[in-house]
């Protein structure tokens, strides 16, 4: 009878532990990414084939069960969708970081920029390394030429490309000055900067889809045209000089003096969209194509039509990858600066060969306090990669890493959502390949309501049972000692 007092004391204790763990569940029901925690009992030793009561043998946590993923259209928050933990940060008065791991991605950018948990701890990933550095796309900068993201292995890597506004600063040119010179009207100018805009737009695509490919620049097609030898024929209006430049005839009739002559056929060449053109005063004419990589079809050089003048064209090369992409600019850099406008390309990279080392750092998304444009900018996460839209230009800033470990059910809850590592869960490896990040997302807590409830029930009615031995081993007890009397 004393044993069954103390098997009943067992039940007490243990079931009302059972109470704490599944009324804790219940409490947890609508907590972000909260696994629920499930009780085991033991039976304790026996003596004489009679048990000695009964005992938690453990609480653990339901690690390894995925809850349901709730889209939310909050821009930060974030689900990991498989296995992993967020890693996150607190920073010590003394400066040190203690790491904390959580399945709670419902996060938010605080006042100084920074992507943070809901308890003020920082989110822990890649950040970018812009250049050129410290520069940004001021007011100034108010046309956007083009924004691209190139992704692979190695790297996540955004370009992104404005001017001034090259259409009111653009001015013909003095043709007293540059006339067989590369003179060029307004709106030759304006065309050019289309011309190489679409270039430069386009050697980003090829960049974009063959990233991981060697550089190598392009190179302009040169054609030169010498008149020399047959300028005696230019002697009257009734005398033409002319070439054929992609299928279209540019003639110039004799006009005032050869030298006059020359200059005006020279400017009309150098006003086709993507040339340039030179003329010398021995008549040697020099065509330059503006465009990196163009093929330019010329041909047929004639004076008065009967008279063919040989050409020597050296033959554009088209670069590869980043190399094609540089060439582009720096024409592009160059139509702009004829046009009185400057051209500003910033190139945000994050290295991604050594990632599954898990060095990481706070990730800042502020374009202002990145130094890359007056505004706050606008966040997007798309599978943890974090950007920052202004206007049509899109900023890597970020990408947010993930951790794993060998025995997640060694991990020790904090709270707050938090778990740090202990020596049963072993250390954080990197789990980028193991789980999807959802954005606009949160997982749902794994605690189940109906089941908490059906289980405190049970755990009640075994603390009565149980209590009900107490009373009932103390009634036999006593009439026991009546007995005795």
């Amino acid at each position: 009878m004393i044993s069954a007092l103390w098997n009943g004391i067992s039940g007490l204790s243990t079931f009302e532990k059972a109470i704490n763990v599944e009324s804790n569940n219940a409490t947890n029901v609508n907590t972000v990414g909260y696994k629920e925690d499930v009780v085991t009992f033991e039976d304790m030793m026996y003596q004489n084939r009679y048990g000695k009561g009964v005992n938690v043998q453990n609480v653990t946590k339901a690690m390894s069960q995925q809850g349901g993923i709730k889209f939310t259209n909050d821009t930060y928050d974030v689900a990991i969708e498989g296995k992993g933990y967020f890693i996150v940060g607190d920073t010590k008065q003394d400066g040190t970081v203690q790491n904390y791991y959580t399945r709670a991605g419902n996060f938010k950018m605080a006042p100084d920029g920074f992507l943070k948990t809901q308890n003020n701890m920082d989110v822990l990933g890649l950040s970018s390394v812009s250049t050129p550095a410290n520069t940004s796309f001021t007011d100034n900068y108010s046309r956007t030429i083009a924004s691209q993201t190139v992704n692979n292995i190695n790297f996540l890597e955004t370009i992104n490309a404005k001017s001034t506004d090259y259409k009111l600063s653009a001015q013909s040119d003095v043709l007293a000055d540059t006339t067989g010179n590369n003179y060029k009207t307004k709106s030759a100018k304006l065309s050019d900067v289309d011309a190489l805009i679409a270039d430069y737009k386009s050697k980003l695509e090829l960049y974009a889809s063959n990233s991981t490919v060697a550089a190598a620049a392009s190179t302009s097609q040169v054609t030169t045209v010498d008149y020399s030898n047959y300028l005696s024929e230019l002697i009257n209006e009734n005398d033409v000089i002319n070439i054929t430049i992609n299928g279209n005839v540019i003639k110039q009739q004799f006009d005032t003096d050869i030298q006059t002559t020359l200059k005006m056929f020279s400017d009309k060449i150098s006003n086709i969209q993507g040339l340039g053109s030179t003329i010398d005063s021995s008549g040697k004419l020099t065509i330059n194509s503006l465009i990196p990589g163009k093929e330019v079809k010329i041909d047929l050089a004639e004076i008065n039509k009967n008279l063919v003048v040989p050409l020597n064209i050296t033959d554009a090369k088209l670069g590869t990858g980043k190399g094609a992409v540089d060439s582009s600019k720096v024409a592009l850099e160059s139509v702009l600066g004829r046009a009185g406008a400057q051209l500003l390309e910033i190139d945000s990279k994050i290295d991604l060969t050594g990632q599954e080392s898990l060095t990481v750092d706070k990730m800042q998304l502020s374009l202002s306090n990145l130094n890359l444009s007056n505004s706050m900018g606008d966040v997007v996460i798309e599978d943890g990669v974090v950007y920052v839209k202004d206007g049509e230009n899109k900023f890597v800033v970020g990408k947010i890493q993930t951790a794993v470990f060998t025995n997640e059910q060694g991990l020790s809850p904090e709270g707050g959502n938090l778990y740090s590592v202990s020596d049963e869960s072993g250390t954080a490896k990197y789990a980028g390949k193991l789980n999807k990040l959802v954005g606009s997302a949160l997982e749902q807590s794994k605690a189940n309501l109906g089941n908490s409830l059906t289980a405190l029930l049970i755990y009640q009615k075994a603390f009565e049972a149980n209590s009900k031995s107490i009373t009932t081993s103390d009634e036999l007890l006593k009439t026991a000692i009546e007995l005795k009397k």
